[in-house]
């Protein structure tokens, strides 16, 4: 094949291009085209199926679910980090009009912190309260207020989506032993 200027001229156009694509992040993999997956939380109950959307940009993390009045009952928000976050890390319901549960998960997909976050109307930022995980973290998943209890998710249940790196492990009710659960 011979190398015509336009074809080196196109090439060299394209190479800072490529410098803009995302880089891989060690412990997670973005799904390719959706912007809405499947996430399952597993409990001794069965499994829970949920359509999150998924916040992986800091943009679409700032942004999460304020300014919604509704969100479906078996819908919710998966919230995703490059790196660990500081168990101080908090997240806040400023301009968010539907109370939220809180799933805080680790890097195997175990859920280390659960809370319930009232909506938070006020005018400015600082009054509304923040909610920190009190673990460290890679992923948060938000859903309706109300949804972890009413189905008996706790912390220690083990949460899968095809952008969570963590293998899910739980222990088989009659042997003890530990099963994948992905």
């Amino acid at each position: 094949m011979m190398l015509t200027r336009r074809r080196l001229l196109s090439a060299a156009l394209m190479l800072p291009a490529a410098a803009l694509l995302p880089a891989r992040r060690p412990w997670a993999q973005t799904p390719a085209t959706a912007d809405r997956i499947t996430a399952v939380i597993h409990t001794a109950r069965g499994p829970h199926r949920l359509s999150v959307e998924v916040a992986q940009t800091p943009e679409q993390r700032a942004q999460g679910l304020m300014g919604r009045r509704t969100l479906g009952d078996d819908h919710g928000m998966l919230f995703i980090y490059e790196r660990r976050q500081s168990a101080r890390s908090a997240f806040w319901m400023y301009r968010t009009l539907i109370p939220l549960d809180i799933a805080f998960i680790d890097s195997e997909g175990r859920i280390v912190s659960l809370q319930t976050m009232p909506s938070c109307e006020a005018g400015k930022p600082a009054q509304c309260p923040t909610y920190a995980a009190g673990h460290s973290y890679h992923a948060a998943l938000e859903v309706n207020a109300g949804y972890f209890a009413e189905r008996g998710i706790s912390e220690g249940n083990c949460v899968s989506a095809a952008v969570l790196a963590g293998q899910c492990q739980a222990a088989s009710e009659t042997t003890g032993e530990r099963k994948s659960l992905r």
